[in-house]
Protein backbone atom coordinates (compact mmCIF):
# COMPACT_ATOMS: atom_id res chain seq x y z
CA UNK A 1 0.00 0.00 0.00
CA UNK A 2 1.44 3.50 -0.77
CA UNK A 3 1.88 6.13 1.60
CA UNK A 4 -1.18 8.18 -0.45
CA UNK A 5 -3.45 5.12 0.05
CA UNK A 6 -2.37 5.00 4.03
CA UNK A 7 -3.06 8.25 4.45
CA UNK A 8 -6.71 7.92 2.82
CA UNK A 9 -7.11 4.87 5.13
CA UNK A 10 -6.12 6.60 8.00
CA UNK A 11 -8.17 9.69 7.61
CA UNK A 12 -11.10 7.61 7.36
CA UNK A 13 -10.31 5.44 10.09
CA UNK A 14 -9.87 8.29 12.46
CA UNK A 15 -13.29 10.16 11.17
CA UNK A 16 -15.33 6.50 12.29
CA UNK A 17 -13.69 6.72 15.40
CA UNK A 18 -14.28 10.43 16.33
CA UNK A 19 -17.47 9.33 15.06
CA UNK A 20 -17.65 6.62 17.56
CA UNK A 21 -16.48 9.08 20.29
CA UNK A 22 -18.75 11.40 19.96
CA UNK A 23 -21.85 9.07 19.80
CA UNK A 24 -20.56 7.09 22.92
CA UNK A 25 -20.56 10.83 24.66
CA UNK A 26 -23.97 11.66 23.69
CA UNK A 27 -26.13 8.69 23.72
CA UNK A 28 -23.92 5.91 25.44
CA UNK A 29 -21.76 7.12 28.37
CA UNK A 30 -23.22 5.56 31.80
CA UNK A 31 -22.54 8.78 33.19
CA UNK A 32 -22.44 12.75 31.79
CA UNK A 33 -19.62 14.75 33.67
CA UNK A 34 -17.74 17.60 32.09
CA UNK A 35 -15.32 15.59 30.30
CA UNK A 36 -17.45 13.34 28.79
CA UNK A 37 -19.07 16.39 26.87
CA UNK A 38 -16.00 17.59 26.17
CA UNK A 39 -14.93 14.51 24.42
CA UNK A 40 -18.29 14.39 22.76
CA UNK A 41 -17.49 18.11 21.45
CA UNK A 42 -13.73 17.18 20.36
CA UNK A 43 -15.21 13.75 18.65
CA UNK A 44 -18.02 16.21 16.71
CA UNK A 45 -15.25 18.61 15.43
CA UNK A 46 -13.20 15.74 14.70
CA UNK A 47 -15.81 14.20 12.87
CA UNK A 48 -16.17 17.41 11.02
CA UNK A 49 -12.50 18.59 10.32
CA UNK A 50 -11.18 15.36 9.26
CA UNK A 51 -13.53 14.49 5.78
CA UNK A 52 -12.56 18.07 4.89
CA UNK A 53 -8.54 17.56 5.42
CA UNK A 54 -9.26 14.15 3.33
CA UNK A 55 -11.17 15.81 0.42
CA UNK A 56 -8.38 18.46 0.89
CA UNK A 57 -5.22 15.58 0.93
CA UNK A 58 -7.25 14.04 -2.44
CA UNK A 59 -7.13 17.35 -4.17
CA UNK A 60 -4.22 18.70 -3.79
CA UNK A 61 -2.59 14.86 -4.50
CA UNK A 62 -4.76 14.69 -7.76
CA UNK A 63 -3.57 18.02 -8.96
CA UNK A 64 0.22 17.21 -8.07
CA UNK A 65 0.47 13.27 -9.76
CA UNK A 66 1.40 11.95 -7.02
Amino acid sequence: MSLKGFHIVFVTVSTLLCTFLALWSFLLAPEKSGIVTTLGIVGVLGALVMPAYGVCFYRKIVNHHI
